[in-house]
């Protein structure tokens, strides 16, 4: 286990003053704990600080930084994934800091409260933080002509796929048709998820009452409008960087997306929620420090608990967790996810994360764990085209090199 950094061997590996330092840990960028007992003296995670430290010099001397940019940890989310050097980009989407998240300066979980999934797409999109306007959102595009899937997130691909093949919109790359095209590209999904549960499209009902009625559960409609925004971007995630470098070789939206999802299908990004599902599901049946130790033992850490951007606590999981207690606090997954967050705070400090407040809402709507992931997805669309959009609008190409390292 690395020893914790003293503030002046922090300061010294950063060529910062105490002062800088305390700003880097009030943002979330280098972890704190408590010094010696008996002093207010802190010590600082020595991994953040050199993390940072390669950050900073990266900004010096990019070219120096690129290998590191990318063999560096892109998500973040679960505390067993590698930290590193993390790929750098200008961007006015997304921005996590001081335990908060915002969307163009807005804060998530004000809009969680407050907006519709329409408005935060557009916000996203388009920057418009006053009216933020509804887009139209009627695909036109004939669903019938790409193969029945077995599950919803082999749909959403097949649909993408067919899109981008075949919709004439997605050919035309003038900047003022991107929001468009991007709302043609989100209804899609929805109406493609009505689809293989077997209705007829409801392009007229908000994005979220239709997925309420697809999932056959009008009761969760504002619980389903509250995950599908704070789950819409995250800044540079593996899914959403995906989407960029993809958008710059000048793929269409269409495209783009295709290659977010499928960046999301990994454990160490948005499948996370299937162990967040199935560690809650453990707990509804026994006990739930039980369930949480084997839960670790099988996933290496807590699956639904920590998270490298928030380590005082993910807005996203709270902000979900106490609309699930108000609107349900005596359903058994509610009462499960509470007995798992006691258990955890038992023997270490980590909060729950959005896993968790994931596969409680999928639990309480009577889902199965496969649709933490397809919520996870249909919310996250909205960021993915958001990101596209700006690497089109921005003209970027990212293309890094590598340093050859093979048989000369």
């Amino acid at each position: 286990m690395t020893v914790p950094l003293t503030t002046a061997q922090a300061c010294e590996q950063l060529g910062v003053k105490p002062a800088t330092l305390y700003a880097y840990v009030s943002r979330g960028l280098i972890r704190s704990v408590p010094g010696p007992a008996g002093t207010r003296q802190r010590r600082y995670d020595a991994g953040d600080v050199q993390a940072l430290a390669g950050r900073q010099a990266t900004r010096r001397d990019p070219q120096a930084g690129v290998q590191a940019a990318v063999q560096g940890s892109l998500d973040g989310l679960h505390p067993g994934t590698q930290r590193g050097v993390a790929p750098i980009l200008d961007s006015a989407l997304t921005r996590i800091e001081n335990g908060t998240l915002a969307y163009r300066g807005v804060d998530a979980r004000h809009l969680a409260d407050t907006a519709t999934v329409e408005e935060v797409a557009a916000l996203l999109w388009t920057g418009d933080t006053g009216t933020r306007p509804r887009l139209p959102l009627r695909a036109r595009l004939n669903l019938s002509r790409h193969p029945r899937a077995d599950t919803p997130l082999e749909a959403l691909g097949y649909a993408l796929t067919y899109a981008g093949a075949h919709d004439p919109d997605a050919l035309d790359t003038r900047p003022e048709t991107g929001p468009r095209q991007a709302a043609r590209i989100l209804t899609l999904l929805h109406a493609t998820t009505e689809r293989h549960a077997g209705l007829p499209p409801a392009p007229d009902l908000p994005l979220h009452a239709r997925l309420a009625r697809t999932w056959g559960r009008p009761d969760g409609a504002d619980l389903l409008r509250r995950a599908l925004i704070l789950l819409a971007d995250h800044e540079l995630n593996v899914s959403a960087f995906t989407a960029r470098v993809t958008a710059s070789g000048g793929a269409s939206l269409a495209h783009c997306t295709l290659a977010a999802l499928s960046a999301l299908q990994g454990p160490r990004h948005g499948l996370g929620a299937l162990h967040a599902h199935d560690l809650l599901s453990a707990a509804l049946n026994g006990d739930a420090r039980a369930a949480l130790r084997d839960a670790t033992r099988r996933a290496g850490h807590a699956p639904g608990f920590g998270h490298a951007l928030y380590p005082h606590g993910d807005p996203r999981a709270r902000a979900l967790l106490d609309a699930l207690e108000m609107q349900f606090p005596d359903h058994a997954p509610v009462q499960a996810a509470r007995a798992l967050i006691r258990a955890h705070a038992a023997d270490t400090a980590e909060p729950p994360n959005v896993d968790l407040a994931l596969a409680a809402l999928t639990l309480v709507l009577g889902r199965p764990a496969g649709d933490a992931v397809t919520l996870f997805a249909l919310a996250r669309v909205a960021g993915w085209l958001a990101h596209a959009l700006e690497t089109r609008a921005g003209g970027q190409f990212i293309r890094p090199r590598a340093r050859y390292v093979g048989p000369a």
